[in-house]
C-alpha cells in the first residue's frame, strides 16, 4: 500500500495566544522560569519537566536528548540526573558548556538556557536516588547507558538478576558513575508565539551587576 505523501511545508500553527512585554516579567529569569513552570503545571502540560540537553562531542559536533528536570535552585540552576559513563555524561565532562530548551506547545511558549553544568554532591545524588521507584533505581543499575549491547535480552538478564539480588528489600545502593547535575544559566531566553511569526524574545544575560534584560528580533 502507498504511503500517503504529507505536504509538510503546509503544515503551520496560529500563535495568537499572548505577548510577552518587558513591564511585565521578572528582573530575575529563575523567577521568571518559575512563573511560567507553574502556569505550565496549572495547564496541563504533558511533561513540563521535559527539557532538550545539548552538549558537545569530542569531535565538535553538537549532540542533544530529552532529559527531565529534577531540581531548581536559584543559585546553582537546573538540575538533572544521569549515568556519568553516558554519552552526555562523557561530553560534560570534556566540555562543561551546555545548553537547555523548554518547549510547552499549549502555552506557544520556549525558553531557552546555556550556562555551566557542575556535578551535584554525592548527598544530593543520593537522596534523590534513593526517592525513585525501585525498578528505576534497578535499571540505573542494570544500563550501560549509551554501550552497544547484543540485544534487549542483556537489559532483562540484568535487571531479573537484580531484583533477586535485592528481593529482602535491603537498600539499594546508588551506583558510582550515577549522579546529579545543575546547569548554572549565563543565559536566558523566554520565546512567547505571536501574529504573523512576529514572536516576542525576551533575552536576559547575567553580568556582574544582575541580569541584563534585551529584546531580540524573531
Amino acid at each position: 500500500m502507498a504511503l500517503k505523501q504529507t505536504d509538510i511545508g503546509a503544515i503551520r500553527t496560529a500563535y495568537q495566544m499572548g505577548r510577552l512585554n518587558e513591564s511585565e516579567i521578572a528582573p530575575d529569569p529563575i523567577l521568571q522560569f518559575r512563573e511560567w513552570f507553574n502556569e505550565a503545571l496549572e495547564r496541563g502540560v504533558m511533561e513540563p519537566n521535559a527539557m532538550t540537553l545539548a552538549t558537545v562531542s569530542a569531535e565538535g559536533q553538537p549532540s542533544a536528548r530529552i532529559v527531565l528536570l529534577k531540581d531548581l535552585d536559584n543559585d546553582a540552576g537546573f538540575g538533572f540526573f544521569t549515568n556519568y559513563e553516558s554519552q552526555k555524561g562523557i561530553e560534560l565532562n570534556n566540555n562543561p558548556f551546555a545548553a537547555l530548551l523548554f518547549f510547552w506547545p499549549e502555552l506557544q511558549r520556549q525558553v531557552r538556557i546555556g550556562g555551566k553544568v557542575t556535578k551535584m554532591s554525592a548527598a544530593q545524588s543520593e537522596t534523590y536516588f534513593h526517592s525513585r521507584p525501585i525498578g528505576s533505581q534497578l535499571g540505573a543499575m542494570a544500563s550501560p547507558q549509551s554501550r552497544e549491547i547484543a540485544d534487549r535480552g542483556v537489559l532483562e538478564s540484568r535487571l531479573a538478576e537484580l531484583e533477586r539480588r535485592y528481593a529482602g528489600g535491603e537498600s539499594i545502593p546508588r551506583p558510582a558513575h550515577w549522579g546529579g547535575y545543575h546547569l548554572r544559566p549565563n543565559c536566558m531566553e523566554f520565546w512567547q508565539g505571536g501574529d504573523n511569526r512576529l514572536h516576542d524574545r525576551l533575552h536576559y544575560s547575567r553580568e556582574q551587576a544582575g541580569w541584563k534584560v534585551v529584546r531580540l528580533a524573531p
